[in-house]
């Protein structure tokens, strides 16, 4: 009976903990690249954006440094950045930044967020933070960049 009781509140739990992860899947909406609001950056190409997330361009044009904010692993938003930016696999994710800060290329790897609300937090906290979240979550707090000139709700944004 005490094992059936564990096990039912072992259920609950997971149950619980799915449904927390539910809101912050990419779903139907496209992902919205978003800065620090005193960023003076209206406009990123895909191109400069990947040259950004893989820390080949580490500071702003302003020279303040970039601050790098990346989703947990299991994230949805995670897996689709890895395929549309950085073009790699979760365990070459890892190699790539393991490899970078071994050669002294960075003075530390992206900072790892857990929730798109602490993503959106820290954005807001941190100058010359970049990160991104489900174009329907983004508050006024923060800037949403244009990739290629398109704004998450025009046609043919690349990161739908």
């Amino acid at each position: 009976m005490r094992k059936l009781l564990h096990m039912i509140a072992a259920g609950a739990i997971l149950l619980t903990s799915t449904a927390l992860l539910a809101d912050d899947t990419v779903g139907d909406s496209p992902i919205a690249i978003v800065v620090h609001k005193d960023l003076p950056i209206e406009n990123l190409s895909l191109e400069e954006l990947r040259s950004i997330f893989l820390a080949d361009r580490q500071f702003w044009e302003n020279r303040t440094r970039i601050t790098l904010l990346v989703r947990a692993p299991q994230s949805d938003e995670r897996t689709f950045v890895l395929e549309r930016i950085y073009q790699m696999s979760e365990a070459r994710f890892r190699q790539y930044w393991i490899a970078k800060m071994f050669r002294a290329e960075v003075p530390r790897g992206p900072k790892i967020v857990l929730s798109t609300g602490m993503t959106l937090d820290l954005v807001v906290a941190i100058p010359g933070s970049i990160s991104f979240t489900r174009a329907d979550t983004v508050t006024d707090d923060v800037k949403v960049i244009r990739v290629d000139g398109l704004l998450p709700s025009d046609e043919g944004y690349p990161l739908k």
